[in-house]
């Protein structure tokens, strides 16, 4: 038995595969590029194996993990984590891969060109593989034998491999004898799978697509939960030919709708492509009264169904079930706009609650529409620290639960709202119970990876994101989270890299442009930050791109106009703690307006309080906390904060730069001058320690 236990006898496809200057040997378990030993991990190397022996082929992710761990109960996150040490040893790209190409959430393909003479059998093993131990994973097992690498046709029927031109050969010929032999009543020769493109509305203004946007990803989420079909991520961006981005996708068909509404009926028009033949293998015209949409959808959905995998006898009742969440037209009809609005490019958060409430109003049974108010709330206690907001997340979902506690929607919630109330364990057990619910294992994804950076995992952190990404890869939402925990975690040039790819995917999405324009502003790039932020405020002046505005007239000298912002934004939003904060410092750092700063810090801690006593509090917040306190004369509790805060995150930047503010102010120069030093090491940007008036008065600084 070898070291990552594999027999020595084990039976293999070749000894030898070759690609460019790269040489993977078999025998020896080693991967070579331009003679230069790579090193990769055992269950890395057994991924790569088994993507050669099938070239040119999608290999789904469940056969990868039965193949190379023996089971699918492993962390989420693996096999993204050895596809990328495989990319880091093969120096290919993700984005425009050569030899590795990422089918989202079907599975992996090897589409690098193998050269001649790939069967080497008397190649001599080299003497010491370069393959190092696995990293621990959660519920691994032993490394598989060579047979149990195999493709699962080579392991059903005992058969051996022949050379590469012969398999070819036979691949051929078994697909042209599928494509002939297949109609269009039967199901589709090739693995079940599917692409649902945005459905398009006929004849409506450009206000009204949320009813067709809503349909196709409903029908989308109905069929991911069909036995036996594999659905491919809703791709907002999947226009052109149905071919085109069938193969881009790696599925067999698409399907497209074409839908138009009046006040009293709907009509959709719908057909699925075969992508290998461009012909179409269903479609149909339905033309209904709106009262019957839901009917509608489940017809549907059953005879797409059905086209792909064959007949359903018991899956109607079950597609009927999830596509009619409500029985009430107009409750549909207000919680599809409350999505819309929510998710849509220009997310508008007061609005989608409108909707969701105007749902419920209508349907009081509307579970569905009840967590969808949860979560906004969530997310509006998240991004302005309203304790007001969590009182209203907190009773949403429990009026949720008592409704249907078993949708995923509720549990996403509940998820979500343990996530913020800081019970770490609840909202992990929530998140994983929907991770594989379709049109929720992104969110659920996100939700993790929070978790995992509040828990300093930054590397399981962006794994998870990254299965984000693979789940939903056009969702611009999933950069964004994915570049603030980034920043959260430390990583300030990544963050800002990654919600600058969600400004390009919504560009009139007016969050990502505030969220950019903050994380350009502590990165130090002041001109960048007032280009993004202007272009927020053009997009919706709201009271966070105004504090931002604030920040960056701070950053400038410019106190009384920073102040008057801040005002602004108290103004728009008077229960967040973080504007008055704002005010407080920019009215210190004038000498006119210095005696007005306590009341404004007093207003601060109280608020921030608040938000402490509801789930502990993030290092950040307590650290402010302390900053707060001193500036109203409270010294022990001041460095009750400082001591706490580090203890939860004494090495990020601006953790370390508060405290160094508060011991400042509590005659602790050298402590305030060690806090600015382990700022800088964590990577702080030089311009916000140097324009800051506090530090500079205290001689912690040079003038500039």
């Amino acid at each position: 038995m070898t070291a990552d236990g594999v027999p020595p006898d084990a039976a293999v496809v070749a000894s030898r595969y070759r690609f460019d200057d790269v040489v993977v040997d078999l025998a020896a378990r080693t991967v070579m590029r331009a003679g230069e030993v790579r090193t990769v991990e055992p269950k890395a190397f057994a991924v790569l194996a088994t993507l050669l022996e099938r070239p040119g082929e999608l290999v789904p992710r469940y056969e990868l993990l039965d193949a190379v761990w023996g089971h699918r109960h492993v962390t989420p996150g693996v096999l993204t984590r050895v596809i990328a040490q495989l990319r880091h040893a093969l120096d290919d790209d993700a984005q425009q891969p050569r030899y590795i190409q990422t089918r989202h959430a079907l599975g992996y393909c090897f589409i690098g060109q193998l050269l001649p003479d790939v069967v080497d059998d008397a190649a001599p093993p080299v003497p010491t593989p370069a393959v190092v131990r696995d990293a621990p994973v959660a519920a691994d097992v032993a490394s598989p034998t060579r047979e149990v690498a195999l493709p699962p046709w080579y392991r059903r029927r005992g058969m051996r491999l022949l050379v590469g031109a012969v398999v070819a050969l036979l691949a051929v010929v078994a697909i042209a004898f599928a494509l002939r032999t297949r109609t269009s009543q039967a199901p589709l020769a090739l693995e079940p799978s599917v692409a649902v493109r945005p459905f398009s509305m006929v004849g409506a203004a450009p206000g009204d697509r949320y009813f067709a946007e809503g349909l196709a990803a409903e029908m989308r989420n109905a069929l991911a939960s069909v036995h036996g079909l594999q659905v491919a991520p809703f791709d907002s961006a999947a226009a052109g030919d149905a071919r085109e981005v069938g193969r881009r996708l790696g599925v067999a068909a698409v399907l497209d709708a074409r839908v138009e509404r009046t006040k009293t009926n709907v009509r959709v028009d719908a057909h699925l492509v075969d992508v290998s033949s461009g012909r179409t293998v269903w479609s149909r015209r339905f033309d209904r009264p709106l009262r019957d949409v839901f009917e509608l959808q489940s017809q549907m959905a059953a005879d797409v169904a059905g086209a792909l995998v064959g007949p359903l006898p018991d899956a109607g009742e079950a597609l009927r079930h999830q596509l009619a969440p409500t029985q009430n037209v107009g409750a549909f009809d207000a919680y599809l706009r409350g999505l819309h609005a929510l998710l849509g490019r220009d997310r508008d958060t007061p609005r989608a609650l409108e909707f969701f409430r105007q749902a419920i109003a209508t349907d009081p049974a509307f579970a569905r529409a009840q967590a969808a108010i949860c979560r906004t709330e969530v997310w509006r206690y998240e991004t302005q620290r309203n304790p007001a907001a969590f009182d209203a997340a907190r009773l949403a979902c429990r009026t949720a639960e008592n409704m249907d506690p078993g949708i995923g929607e509720v549990q996403l919630s509940l998820g979500e709202l343990y996530r913020v109330q800081g019970q770490a364990d609840k909202a992990a057990e929530y998140y994983r119970r929907v991770i594989d619910f379709p049109g929720l294992r992104a969110q659920a994804l996100v939700g993790l990876a929070k978790l995992d950076v509040l828990a300093h995992r930054p590397d399981d952190a962006l794994a998870r994101f990254h299965d984000a990404l693979e789940a939903d890869p056009s969702d611009a939402h999933i950069y964004a989270e994915m570049g603030y925990q980034q920043y959260v975690a430390g990583r300030v040039d990544a963050g800002v890299a990654s919600v600058k790819r969600a400004t390009e995917l919504a560009p009139d999405d007016a969050d990502h442009w505030r969220l950019y324009g903050g994380l350009l502003l502590t990165a130090g790039r002041s001109a960048d930050a007032e280009h993004a932020l202007e272009r927020a405020v053009a997009l919706d002046p709201d009271d966070q791109t105004i504090s931002n505005l604030g920040t960056l007239k701070y950053q400038r000298g410019d106190y009384a106009a920073a102040a008057a912002l801040y005002r602004r934004a108290i103004a728009l939003s008077p229960q967040s703690y973080l504007y008055y904060a704002n005010l407080g410092d920019a009215l210190l750092a004038d000498d006119l307006t210095a005696g007005q700063a306590p009341e404004a810090f007093r207003h601060a801690a109280e608020l921030a309080q608040r938000y402490v006593d509801y789930n502990g509090g993030d290092a950040l917040t307590l650290a402010g906390l302390g900053w707060y306190r001193a500036n109203i004369g409270e010294r022990e509790r001041a460095l009750a904060f400082v001591r706490r805060s580090e203890a939860k995150g004494g090495q990020d930047v601006d953790v370390a730069l508060y405290n160094a503010e508060t011991l400042m102010r509590l005659g602790d120069i050298d402590g305030a001058r060690r806090r600015i030093e382990l700022a800088r090491k964590a990577g702080a940007a030089e311009e916000r320690i140097a324009t800051n008036p506090l530090f500079r008065r205290a001689g912690l600084v040079a003038a500039r």
